[in-house]
């Protein structure tokens, strides 16, 4: 009789874990047949191409019927020692030899043979040709039918590509390779939308929670500001804290219109774009007269379907970026708005130093400035042409930049009406 081991151990040379069962669940059977998009292109073509010619050796055996009929016809008859034409196919002499008339009888029946298979001839290509155009219109129809999905797909994608990650395809049909790509397809896009829902809320709740400490530290140093009786060096770093703040709270915010601005704007109504660039204009007016840069430019009403404060961001970005980055004296913004058809354009052009057309694609990418000068802290955080840049897109437009040959730059935004 066996030992018996004591309860909760293990046999030697035994690590404790039980055994791996060496039995796998097999995969689910496959439908024996499956209507795969091969085995229906397969018998739709090989169906049309079995029809085709069947109507057509239909069609070749009704006029080889009829010729025959026609040339097997006696063009001659002979009526006691007279001869009688029958036909005008050829000509027979009245009178003369048997062998003579039967020669030109045979001769004669020869012609009406040769009459009668050009006859076949062109009827055949005539009804080969009006079974080639049904058979191309049959084929095109049905190719559209077979090829629906594709379409079908396509579309999705090109709304997919314009940041709504929300549509899906969702196929009907049989299981063929069509629905397989259409049901992977939409599994990409399930994950594709969780990870970008996933990273906007994690960034505006990392925004938001660093939101109440920021507030918290510019509250202090401000209390701390307006005490009278605090040392000038104290004074002068709360300023220096302050400022240093300022520019975190800028950056958090930043980053949170960032982070909302990435998805198509759902909620629009009419908005005029001139109103909005209006408004930016006075509100950088005091930073320009400050800097001594000239705002001037004209601007044309012109309603696109928008979110306001997003379109009215965009324009004071672009303003405010015009306006920091200029030259010393002399310096001016040109902010003006126009109406294309069906398109709204803003163009914000100013005076500045000379921009390398090879950088131009860097000043959108976040916290990305052209030259060392552009890093001053005194200049924003980085964001703002990539905030005018997602906020343009989710609004299904365009924006882009051109440097002027005497310096500065010419921002242009186009957006649908």
């Amino acid at each position: 009789m066996p030992p018996t081991l004591p309860s909760g151990s293990a046999p030697p040379g035994s690590s404790g874990i039980p055994p791996k069962p060496t039995w796998d669940p097999a995969p689910p059977a496959a439908p024996w047949f499956r209507p795969t998009i091969r085995i229906r292109l397969t018998l739709l073509y090989g169906g049309m191409f079995l029809i085709a010619g069947i109507i057509l050796l239909t069609i070749i055996y009704l006029l080889a019927a009829r010729a025959m009929n026609d040339g097997v016809v006696m063009s001659v008859r002979i009526l006691g020692g007279r001869v009688e034409m029958t036909s005008d196919a050829c000509q027979l002499p009245s009178s003369g030899l048997a062998n003579e008339l039967n020669d030109a009888i045979h001769h004669c029946l020869q012609i009406q043979r040769e009459a009668a298979l050009d006859s076949l001839l062109k009827r055949s290509l005539l009804a080969l040709l009006g079974v080639a155009v049904a058979a191309f219109a049959f084929g095109y129809v049905m190719a559209g039918r077979v090829l629906s999905p594709l379409g079908r797909i396509t579309r999705t994608a090109r709304q997919v590509a314009g940041s709504d990650l929300h549509r899906r395809i969702e196929l009907d049909g049989p299981d063929d390779e069509l629905k397989e790509l259409s049901d992977t397809f939409d599994e990409m896009l399930d994950r594709l939308d969780r990870a970008f829902t996933a990273q906007q809320r994690f960034v505006a709740n990392a925004s938001h929670e660093l939101r109440t400490p920021l507030a918290i530290n510019r509250t202090l140093l401000e209390v701390q500001l307006s005490d009278p009786g605090a040392p000038a060096e104290v004074q002068q770093l709360s300023k220096n804290l302050l400022a240093t703040n300022e520019r975190s709270e800028a950056l958090v915010e930043g980053l949170l219109l960032l982070a909302r601005s990435e998805n198509e704007i759902v909620d629009r109504k009419p908005v005029d774009l001139s109103e909005a660039a209006s408004h930016a204009v006075e509100q950088v007016r005091a930073e320009a007269e400050q800097r001594g840069v000239e705002l001037r430019g004209a601007r044309q009403p012109v309603y696109v379907q928008s979110n306001g404060v997003l379109l009215e961001r965009i324009a004071m970005n672009l303003t405010q970026n015009a306006v920091r980055y200029n030259i010393a004296e002399g310096g001016w913004v040109s902010v003006d708005t126009r109406a294309r058809p069906g398109q709204a354009v803003l163009t914000v052009e100013n005076s500045g130093p000379q921009v390398p057309a090879y950088e131009i694609d860097n000043i959108f990418e976040p916290f990305r400035r052209l030259r060392a000068e552009r890093t001053g802290s005194d200049k924003g955080v980085g964001l703002g042409l990539s905030i005018v840049r997602s906020v343009a897109r989710a609004h299904g437009g365009t924006i882009t930049a051109e440097p002027r040959d005497e310096g500065g730059l010419v921002m242009r935004v186009v957006l649908p009406v």
